[in-house]
């Protein structure tokens, strides 16, 4: 079963949370396309975007973390 989110967040740490959700989602899609550029344009720089891509996929994964935690405390009351 998954946890959802509340449609009207109860909290300002569950608006944060998706905020931070959002954020590192267009983030992660940004660098990704860097990693595949148009053929004219210059190389990446393979590393950076890399680095780039794993804090992306970091940030998100401590969002829903987060988001779990939150709403799950949040059911139980």
């Amino acid at each position: 079963a998954s946890v959802l989110p509340p449609q009207k967040p109860k909290s300002e740490l569950v608006r944060t949370s998706l905020r931070l959700l959002t954020s590192s989602a267009y983030r992660l899609q940004s660098e990704c396309r860097k990693a595949l550029p148009a053929e004219p344009s210059p190389a990446p720089d393979i590393q950076l975007v890399t680095q780039q891509v794993i804090q992306c996929a970091y940030d998100i994964a401590k969002a829903a973390k987060q988001l779990v935690t939150i709403t799950t405390k949040e059911n139980n009351n």
